[in-house]
């Protein structure tokens, strides 16, 4: 593997992990909050020993060389972030051909909406943990208030003193929200040097406060790959489970059990596995 800063036309750097001639084709991994680009280590390691241009970013926000002034929201705009993710893919290797895209949490939200709003670009999609929107608003809206209950935090993010609190005490709630999740003491290490600083948790929570309105999605048409581990603590069984429905192209769910929220910490080997049997396909 290789870190390169990938510069795109509008000027922002985006700290790049890349790996892979290609010959196979290229997989752009896309990260959630509060993470980095090192989650996809063991997928990057795995899809370049097949030939694949594997490409995992820092987003916008979380690299140093990538984060806009997070007093202007749409800096953090759907559209913002979309870009940013094929502008990065073509300048470290898809050079406009079309590729595969993975995304976990946040980065599987992008994901979702790159496969609807630019399916002629998108080979295959694999998301973990984040279902498609609308299962998962449909989830959310159920009278059971499960789905509600499990996204609680969402509310918080959108407090300005969040960051400030998060980062208090040596990063105390920071640490706990990780290791809660199941996340070992080293990556909770490796994630606190890049989103452990009040700049860049409070641009990554700026991908909440950019958000908190609803945005209309398609159904999904490009070959889909989801992975929800059944201990995930913010996303429930009904969300996961519907996540079919918004689906008119081949799909898998894969349900990997005792898992949760953070499935590339949790179960690194085995989701390297789904993704690469999925790109394979």
């Amino acid at each position: 593997m290789e870190t390169i800063g990938v510069r795109t036309v509008d000027g922002l750097s985006f700290t790049t992990t890349v790996a892979g001639s290609g010959e196979a084709g290229t997989v752009l991994l896309l990260h959630g909050f509060p993470e980095s680009r090192s989650i996809w280590d063991a997928a990057v390691t795995l899809l370049a020993a097949h030939g694949y241009r594997a490409i995992a970013p820092d987003q916008r926000g979380y690299s140093a060389g990538a984060r806009p002034d997070v007093a202007v929201l749409d800096n953090y705009a759907i559209d913002r972030l979309l870009a940013d993710a094929l502008a990065v893919a073509d300048a470290a290797g898809a050079a406009g051909r079309p590729f595969h895209l993975v995304g976990h949490d946040w980065g599987g939200q992008l994901a979702w909406f790159l496969a609807d709003r630019h399916a002629d670009r998108v080979q295959s999609l694999s998301v973990l943990s984040r279902p498609h929107p609308g299962a998962f608003e449909r989830a959310y809206r159920d009278p059971d208030g499960v789905q509600k209950h499990l996204s609680r935090h969402h509310g918080a993010f959108l407090d300005p003193r969040t960051t400030t609190m998060l980062l208090e005490d040596g990063a105390r709630r920071l640490r706990r929200m990780f290791a809660t999740h199941g996340v070992a003491a080293p990556e909770i290490e490796r994630q606190l040097a890049v989103i452990g600083n009040a700049p860049a948790l409070e641009a990554a929570l700026t991908w909440y406060r950019a958000h908190t309105s609803r945005l209309e999605i398609g159904r999904i048409r490009v070959p889909t790959l989801y992975v929800w581990g059944d201990a995930d603590g913010t996303i429930g069984e009904k969300a996961a489970r519907s996540t079919s429905d918004f689906v008119d192209a081949p799909y898998r769910l894969e349900v990997l059990p005792g898992v949760g929220h953070f499935v590339m910490d949790q179960a690194p080997a085995a989701a390297a596995r789904l993704i690469l049997e999925h790109v394979s396909q």
